[in-house]
C-alpha cells in the first residue's frame, strides 16, 4: 500500500523549499501525495500564489482560508490548526511534511503530534532574530523527522535535545531550482513582468512582529533610502505578518515613481531569474542570506531579522537610519563579490534525490512517535 505524504505550504518562500521535495515524490510509484494550501497562498493581496501551485502540475491540492482582513498571527495559528485538523482527519496521511517558522508550519506540527502522526520539519535548527525563532524551534520540539541544511543546524537541534538519529543534513531544497541552466531566460522574465531596467535591484522588507512598535518608522526609512538612492528596483511584497500593513502604507509613497516595479508576489524560478541578474537585494528577507550569495549578488541585510544568520563578504549589515542605508547601497554598488563564496553554506541543489532515499529507507519509516529529550 501506498504511503501518504502530505506537504503543508502557507508562502510563496515555503512552496519554493518545498517545491522540488513534492515533485520528486509525486512522480514515485511509492507514495500518494497530498498539498495543503493556506495562508498568503490564498490571499489575493498577495498575489493569490496558490495558483502558482496548480501551475507547477501538483495533483491533490487542497485550499483552506485561515486568515481575515486584520494580520494576527494566533488567530491565524487556531484557524489553521482547526483547518488542518479536520483535513487529516480524512485522508489520515503517513507523513506530514512542513517548512520553517510560519505559523502554519506550527500548525501542521501540532496536529500532527497530538494525532501521532509523523511529523518531518525542513530547514530547522536555523537562527535569526525575531518570533520566527520562536516558531522554529516550537515546530522542531513538535517534529519528529529533520531535514537540516547543514551540519550547524544538526548541532544546535541536538543542543535543543532532539535525536541525532532523528536529524538528516540535506542542504536547503531551493538550491535544487536554482541551476542558472534550467531557469528562464532574463529577457523572457522582464518580459513577463513589463520591466524595462536595464540594471536594477530586489527589494524585500518584511515585518519584524517583536519590532511592531517602530515598524511604520522602519519601513518609512526604508522606502526614504530607497528613493533617495536613485537607482531602479523590483519590490515585492512582505509577508502577511503583524506590521505588513503599515509597511504597504508606506509603500504607497512609490506611486508613480517610474525607477520602481512593486509586485504582490513573483513567480519562484522567475525571481531567481531576476536576482541572479540583479545588482544586489536590499531589506531583510531570508533570500538575501540564502539565494543572492549562490548567485555571487550582494546582499544588504536591514535591521535585525536576518541576526547570526549566516556571515558572509558578500553581506552588508545595516540598521534603520537612511543615511546608513545609502552608504550601505554605495557598498554594495562597488563590491566585488569572489565567485562560489556562498553556494556551499546550504547544500548543493542535490537535497531532493537526498529527500527521497530517505523516504525510500526504513531508516525513516522506524524512527518512533514518541519524543524524549536527549541529554547533551
Amino acid at each position: 500500500m501506498k504511503k501518504k505524504i502530505l506537504f503543508l505550504t502557507g508562502t510563496r518562500a515555503d512552496f519554493g523549499k518545498l517545491k522540488s521535495l513534492i515533485s520528486i515524490s509525486q512522480k514515485s510509484e511509492d507514495f500518494e501525495v497530498h498539498i495543503f494550501a493556506t495562508g498568503m497562498h490564498m490571499n489575493s493581496k498577495y498575489g493569490k500564489t496558490v495558483d502558482e501551485i496548480f501551475k507547477a502540475g501538483f495533483a491533490n491540492i487542497y485550499q483552506y482560508i485561515n486568515h481575515d482582513a486584520i494580520e494576527n498571527m494566533d488567530r491565524t495559528l487556531a484557524k489553521t490548526v482547526d483547518g488542518f485538523s479536520h483535513y487529516i482527519s480524512e485522508i489520515k496521511p503517513d507523513l506530514i511534511v512542513v517548512h520553517g517558522d510560519r505559523v502554519e508550519a506550527l500548525a501542521g506540527a501540532i496536529v500532527g503530534s497530538l494525532n501521532n502522526t509523523l511529523v518531518a520539519h525542513i530547514e530547522g535548527g536555523e537562527i535569526s532574530g525575531t518570533i520566527d525563532e520562536l516558531i522554529r524551534h516550537a515546530v522542531t520540539k513538535m517534529s519528529h523527522i529533520h531535514f537540516v541544511a547543514n551540519e550547524s543546524a544538526k548541532k544546535r537541534l541536538i543542543q535543543l535535545g532532539e535525536r541525532e538519529d532523528s536529524i538528516f543534513v540535506i542542504g536547503s531544497p531551493d538550491l535544487d531550482l536554482m541551476n542558472p541552466s534550467t531557469l528562464p531566460r532574463l529577457d523572457v522574465v522582464k518580459g513577463h513582468y513589463n520591466i524595462d531596467f536595464n540594471s536594477y535591484a530586489i527589494s524585500m522588507f518584511h515585518p519584524v512582529t517583536t519590532e511592531y512598535s517602530s515598524i511604520r518608522e522602519h519601513a518609512s526609512s526604508f522606502v526614504q533610502a530607497l528613493i533617495d538612492s536613485d537607482k531602479n528596483y523590483v519590490l515585492i511584497y512582505p509577508n502577511n505578518d503583524l506590521g505588513s500593513i503599515e509597511i504597504l502604507d508606506e509603500y504607497k509613497k512609490l506611486e508613480g515613481n517610474s525607477r520602481f516595479k512593486v509586485y504582490p508576489s513573483l513567480r519562484f524560478e522567475y525571481f531567481l531569474t531576476l536576482l541572479k541578474g540583479a545588482d544586489f537585494i536590499i531589506g531583510n528577507s531570508s533570500a538575501g542570506v540564502r539565494e543572492a550569495p549562490y548567485y555571487d549578488v550582494p546582499t544588504i541585510d536591514v535591521g535585525s531579522r536576518q541576526n547570526n544568520r549566516v556571515s558572509l563578504d558578500s553581506i552588508i549589515h545595516c540598521n534603520y537610519d537612511v543615511d546608513e542605508i545609502l552608504n550601505s547601497i554605495q557598498e554594495a554598488s562597488v563590491l566585488d563579490v569572489k565567485e562560489d563564496a556562498g553556494q556551499h553554506c546550504f547544500g548543493q541543489g542535490k537535497s531532493d534525490v537526498l529527500f527521497m532515499g530517505l523516504l525510500c529507507s526504513d531508516e525513516l519509516w522506524s524512527i518512533s512517535h514518541q519524543k524524549q529529550f536527549q541529554e547533551i
